[in-house]
């Protein structure tokens, strides 16, 4: 058991897929809810202040590179538009915002998109961390009840 604790773990540490894909891993190998719930939400934020503390500098660094360098451009001034723009109208909003994008489970979204976003706004370390948190706890809370068949849909 130990050996598929690591795999969720693992699992839930890689970018896109994150706990949304290691919580039913999980549930399919029949482990047990909480723990699996647990080690899914530590394995998801493991990366999240690294990603906060060197995303910005790696696409600074990338931006005069051969290959990387028009997608690092790219993202520095997009994200730098995007954050001006939304930190003049968003305020506390911009919180609330990251923790639905990191907390509703759809492709795409998550600790690993929303905390490079959140670097590239220039959001605060601890608001940053807190709305992730907040979402990745929400979106293991969805994604677990999802897998245990929780949902059931009238007809």
């Amino acid at each position: 058991m130990l050996k598929q604790f690591v795999w969720i773990f693992f699992i839930s540490m890689i970018p896109l897929i994150e706990l949304r894909g290691a919580i039913p891993v999980s549930q399919g190998l029949q482990l047990p809810v909480i723990q699996s719930y647990l080690i899914c939400i530590v394995g998801n934020m493991l990366p999240v202040p690294f990603i906060y503390l060197f995303a910005r500098r790696f696409l600074e660094w990338g931006q005069d590179k051969r290959f990387i360098g028009k997608i690092c451009t790219f993202f520095l001034e997009k994200g730098g538009r995007a954050g001006q723009k939304l930190q003049s109208k968003g305020g506390c909003g911009l919180f609330i915002a990251l923790f639905l994008f990191v907390g509703i489970p759809l492709p795409g979204t998550g600790a690993w998109t929303g905390t490079l976003a959140a670097s590239l706004l220039d959001m605060s370390f601890k608001k940053t961390v807190l709305a992730v948190i907040l979402g990745v706890l929400l979106a293991g809370t969805i994604m677990m009840a999802g897998s245990l068949g929780l949902f059931t849909f009238v007809r």
